[in-house]
């Protein structure tokens, strides 16, 4: 009986090897599946963020691409989220070289890093389209760089035997490139301390309603001055003009007070606990604009009150007053944006800004006007007589006139273009690079795209109206 219960057991032990065995067996061929899938998991990420990256790097050459602008800011941010998620890639491939099992962590930051890439590749594209020649020239050089680094990355992943020979902390140098040029692209703000700001502000607006002031006192003394040196069509012209210009100060001077009221609400309302310095320090960028945007209005009046001197002197252009009368509401139009941007939409000191801002619009309007039509009166215009012209002589004024026309036409054409690279130049150095919004009252109205690309209309021939007997 022990014998045949030791022979018993020794048939059970040896079943139970078998089976452990088979088991072992079973659980390493899972093993083996499971590390197959995962790296079937990791190369089909990789391949798929290697097409998103080659898909970036085209767009470096793509003429289409050309006309895409970004600015310097967002590829800064860009680019330091991407070094943020070379960072996780690290991390997630020290662990996959680890445990083979678990590719999770890889392949998140895999997938996180292609798509920050490739962002930050054609933002860099996109911001050197605007950007100076050589600075251009070194931003591209670096997004390929970059591309080139990533798809060798890439690449690596995606082999068994190279897998251990990855180095994605090679990726971070050419994204730190870019980081470094997109922050020396950032336009460059007001050199001052942000604790100085909020003095700043306030200077800035007092100095602005002290310009306004002093233009309203020179533009009645220069009223003064045409009604003794001027009389008939002359005087009753340059007090229009000036008639104007004094409302279109007026309201100006109201809109600066009501600016300077909101503006204090603002403060107010949004510092909380902090003082008021340490809310202008915090809001520093809406700060710079504001003060920016007084700037320009102070200017402006300037500018205007000169101009009107000239042309009450005859020695300006009409023309400059029209301008300047332009530009006073887009500068207008421009600090009140700045002040709307952190106001309460059911704020009255709002509702009175806007009131005067379209006020402001309306005396500029007055301004172009009374400049137009005084223009008119006061310019000689000689009368046509073409009593005693043969037919030959007809004909060759007629010759001259068009080829007179054709040089003016060339003439206006080189000067829009002009006008538009000015335009172009002025928004980069004021930080307002890429394209602009459509109903964006805090720019100047760009130049007419109409008119500076369409060429005008020829000049035809004078039609001369039939002379009547009486007439001869």
């Amino acid at each position: 009986a022990l014998s045949r219960e030791q022979q018993r057991s020794a048939q059970e032990t040896a079943q139970l090897r078998g089976q452990l065995a088979d088991k072992e067996s079973q659980e390493q061929e899972l093993q083996r599946r499971l590390l197959d899938e995962q790296f079937a998991v990791l190369r089909g990420t990789a391949a798929e963020a290697e097409r998103i990256l080659q898909d970036a790097v085209a767009q470096l050459d793509d003429p289409l691409h050309l006309r895409c602008t970004s600015s310097p800011d967002y590829l800064v941010s860009r680019a330091q989220a991407a070094l943020d998620a070379v960072s996780a890639l690290e991390k997630g491939h020290a662990q996959y070289l680890v445990s083979r099992s678990d590719a999770s962590a890889l392949v998140a930051a895999l997938t996180q890093f292609s798509y920050l890439a490739a962002d930050t590749i054609v933002n860099g594209s996109a911001t050197s389209h605007l950007a100076p020649t050589d600075p251009a020239d070194r931003l591209v050089d670096t997004c390929r760089e970059c591309g080139a680094r990533a798809l060798e990355l890439l690449g690596q992943l995606q082999e068994q035997q190279t897998l251990h020979q990855a180095q994605p902390s090679l990726v971070r140098r050419p994204l730190q490139g870019i980081l470094q040029l997109g922050q020396e692209l950032k336009p460059k703000s007001l050199d001052v301390r942000q604790e100085e700001l909020g003095a700043m502000v306030d200077k800035e607006m007092a100095a602005t309603a002290t310009a306004i002031e002093d233009a309203v006192r020179r533009i009645e003394d220069m009223m003064n001055q045409a009604r003794h040196a001027s009389s008939g069509v002359k005087l009753e012209v340059n007090e229009r003009i000036l008639n104007s210009c004094t409302d279109l100060m007026k309201a100006i001077r109201l809109l600066v007070t009501t600016s300077t009221s909101l503006q204090k609400e603002i403060v107010e309302s949004g510092r909380g606990a902090a003082t008021q310095q340490e809310f202008y320090a915090k809001n520093s960028r809406w700060t710079e604009g504001l003060i920016s945007a007084s700037k320009a209005v102070g200017w402006g009046a300037t500018q205007l009150v000169e101009s009107a001197d000239r042309v009450v002197l005859h020695t300006g252009k009409y023309e400059e007053l029209i301008v300047c009368s332009h530009e006073i509401a887009a500068s207008t139009a421009q600090l009140v944006a700045a002040s709307k941007v952190k106001a309460d939409k059911h704020s009255p000191h709002l509702s009175r800004l806007q009131e005067c801002s379209r006020a402001v619009n309306e005396m500029a309007a007055n301004v172009v006007a009374s400049s137009k039509s005084g223009q008119e009166q006061i310019e000689e215009r000689d009368t046509m007589d073409f009593s005693g012209l043969s037919l030959i002589k007809l004909k060759k004024q007629e010759m001259e006139t068009q080829v007179r026309v054709l040089e003016l036409e060339k003439t206006l054409e080189a000067e829009r273009m002009r006008l538009g690279e000015l335009r172009k130049q002025h928004y980069v150095l004021a930080g307002a690079v890429g394209t602009p919004s459509d109903g964006d009252p805090g720019r100047p109205s760009a130049a007419p795209r109409s008119g500076a690309s369409k060429k005008p209309p020829l000049a035809q021939k004078p039609s001369v109206a039939p002379r009547q007997d009486h007439q001869l």
